[in-house]
């Protein structure tokens, strides 16, 4: 073989070396996805958890609380999208044995306890956080929680009852809740609202930040024009149109919510 012609094979040689050595950093996600669960006062939850096996280390950990319909495929989605980030990620089980519901009726009987019980939330939360610090891949010192409708009122009311967040993120979720408290919230909080939501009140949003501004929390309150409850899940208008309530998807909102989400994390000094 002339030495020219040989150049080249040693060339690739020498390339097939430095990817075995360090990794081929042309690869993309390759996402493990497991069903996962765990028992909590006699009862057992079924939680899904997703991460990149591609990347190394500890990386900061995400829970995913659902709707009011439960734990379907569209918090684990959100789940994957997350790992495709390079977070560790579990959608959280508030309902117990995989419960989920099929119409309204059995969404508000599975909420109430919690609604009528928000400490019920915290326990629930933190027993989440306690399992997903069971994975290798997570960063206990960087936990965060982002929640949907039901989710987003369950999120902000664990951190404002003291579970140890750097961060959470509400979508398009319930205000009330219990009050803030100074001496307990850790988290910096974000709130994607839309701006056209017919189930959160203007008095629900005054109050909020009445009770944010009140103890100084750090927080973002954005809110999305013209954008209804439940506005970044596709399933909303099909929902809103089946059990005639005034929901419905929007495309703008829920790509902007999503981005502004990563931004706040970025800003936290995460991904």
């Amino acid at each position: 073989m002339k030495t020219r012609n040989f150049i080249p094979y040693l060339i690739l040689i020498i390339m097939a070396a430095i990817n075995t050595s360090f990794g081929d950093k042309t690869k993309g996600p390759k996402i493990k996805e497991e069903n996962i669960s765990y028992t909590v006062d006699g009862t057992v939850y079924k939680g899904f958890v997703a991460y990149d096996e591609n990347l190394k280390g500890k990386r900061p950990a995400v829970l995913v609380v659902h709707e009011w319909w439960g734990l379907n495929a569209y918090p684990k989605m959100r789940a994957t999208q997350l790992a495709k980030l390079g977070y560790i990620a579990l959608a959280v089980d508030m309902f117990g044995n995989g419960k989920v519901a099929t119409n309204p009726t059995e969404a508000q009987a599975y909420t109430a306890a919690f609604y009528s019980n928000p400490k019920l939330s915290k326990t629930l939360v933190d027993a989440a956080v306690d399992k997903i610090k069971e994975f290798k891949q997570t960063d206990p010192k960087n936990i965060l929680a982002i929640g949907y409708c039901f989710g987003g009122s369950v999120v902000l009311n664990a951190a404002k009852m003291g579970t140890d967040f750097k961060g959470v993120v509400s979508f398009h979720g319930g205000l009330k809740g219990v009050p803030a408290n100074k001496d307990l919230l850790k988290a910096k909080i974000l709130v994607c609202h839309g701006g056209g939501d017919k189930f959160i009140s203007q008095d629900d949003v005054a109050m909020f930040k009445h009770q944010m501004d009140s103890i100084g929390a750090q927080y973002t309150f954005i809110a999305y024009p013209n954008a209804t409850h439940a506005f970044t899940n596709p399933m909303s208008t099909e929902n809103g149109k089946k059990f005639n309530m005034p929901i419905e998807y929007n495309k703008t909102a829920d790509m902007n919510s999503w981005n502004d989400m990563k931004k706040f994390f970025k800003e936290l000094g995460l991904k």
